[in-house]
């Protein structure tokens, strides 16, 4: 096992770093539980382990838990009082953890331009409905990768039926203020994507058609990947209301507006937000993301890149404090943003 990072000193910690990666947009992504009940082939899991390789590997395990519903709270608390807005909760599926509700329930009360939002499944929102509506959510955001039990299948090696998936979009729909879809474009459903969208049009859903990002977990099935340019020849025939967006930190998309209704596609020609570690990285060649979220796992660690397992800081022995949880955090994004860690 690779040694996680170490925190730099409190009193050597220049909080810029962390400050524009708020104002760039910056996501802190709350991974609850690497575990989930189905297996897509294409999961990176936040870079844990995919629920796809333990199903066929049993010895291919992911982190041990160490984080409690107070630890993620502090966490939480303490990164968002030092100006991070975006807060995205996932898995694995994260309604499958016994950490969601002790969490999701007890959110503090964030500024009117920050937001909270669950990415999900589906197939959980009507068994855990009564309590999700009393939470401080805006958004949920539910993956439909597929629109059959033929596609559902094939890509997530489940039983369950799309119908179900269909069934949890509705309640979200009826319980939250925003319910947006992502479809990944894959060989597997590329027959489905067309009526994928016209679902969501039909619904008035936001959604969102991505390219795959390439990890090691998922190099075996790569071939699967398709490019976007179906979609976006089919989205042209429907609208001429289209424009890029590459600013911020995070994934470059070309965004459509179909009655008022929009629709994003993500795909890697469009550029991505590297920063002075990046440079040197040998894996950048490898890599179309580049730095937009941090990472945080059940585990107890924050990662800013997928692919660098060795850039995890243990920040559990500083939930306690969170003056030095916070200093921690700020100094490991400047180190990894200036390239010196």
């Amino acid at each position: 096992m690779q040694e996680l990072a170490r925190p730099v000193e409190a009193d050597a910690v220049d909080f810029t770093a962390l400050q524009n990666f708020a104002a760039l947009r910056g996501q802190l992504r709350v991974s609850l539980t690497p575990r989930c009940n189905i297996a897509c082939w294409f999961c990176h899991n936040e870079g844990d382990v995919p629920p796809p390789l333990t199903k066929v590997d049993r010895s291919r395990q992911p982190r041990a838990r160490a984080m409690t519903p107070e630890g993620y709270l502090t966490l939480i608390r303490t990164l968002m009082a030092a100006g991070l807005k975006r807060l995205y909760f996932t898995g694995g599926e994260p309604l499958t953890s016994p950490l969601a509700r002790p969490v999701l329930e007890r959110l503090p009360e964030h500024s009117p331009d920050a937001s909270y939002t669950l990415i999900t499944n589906g197939t959980r929102i009507r068994a855990h409905r009564a309590w999700l509506a009393r939470t401080r959510l805006d958004k949920v955001k539910v993956s439909l990768h597929y629109f059959s039990d033929e596609s559902l299948r094939a890509i997530a090696g489940t039983r369950i039926g799309i119908d179900t998936v269909l069934d949890g979009i509705e309640v979200a729909r009826e319980t939250f203020p925003r319910v947006e879809l992502n479809t990944l474009l894959q060989k597997e459903n590329a027959h489905e994507v067309e009526r994928i969208l016209d679902y969501a049009l039909e619904r008035r859903l936001p959604v969102q058609f991505i390219e795959l990002v390439g990890t090691d977990f998922n190099e075996a099935r790569a071939s699967s990947a398709v490019p976007a340019s179906a979609i976006l020849t089919y989205l042209r025939t429907l609208t001429s209301d289209e424009h890029v967006e590459v600013v911020g930190a995070g994934q470059g998309r070309r965004v459509f507006r179909i009655d008022g209704i929009e629709i994003d596609v993500i795909h890697r020609n469009l550029g991505r937000h590297h920063v002075g570690q990046c440079g040197t990285c040998p894996l950048r060649p490898q890599c179309v993301e580049g730095f937009w979220a941090l990472r945080v796992d059940h585990n107890g660690a924050v990662q800013p890149c997928l692919l660098r397992d060795d850039l995890r800081l243990n920040v559990n022995e500083l939930l306690h404090d969170p003056e030095r949880l916070v200093a921690a955090v700020a100094g490991h994004v400047t180190s990894f943003t200036e390239g010196t860690l």
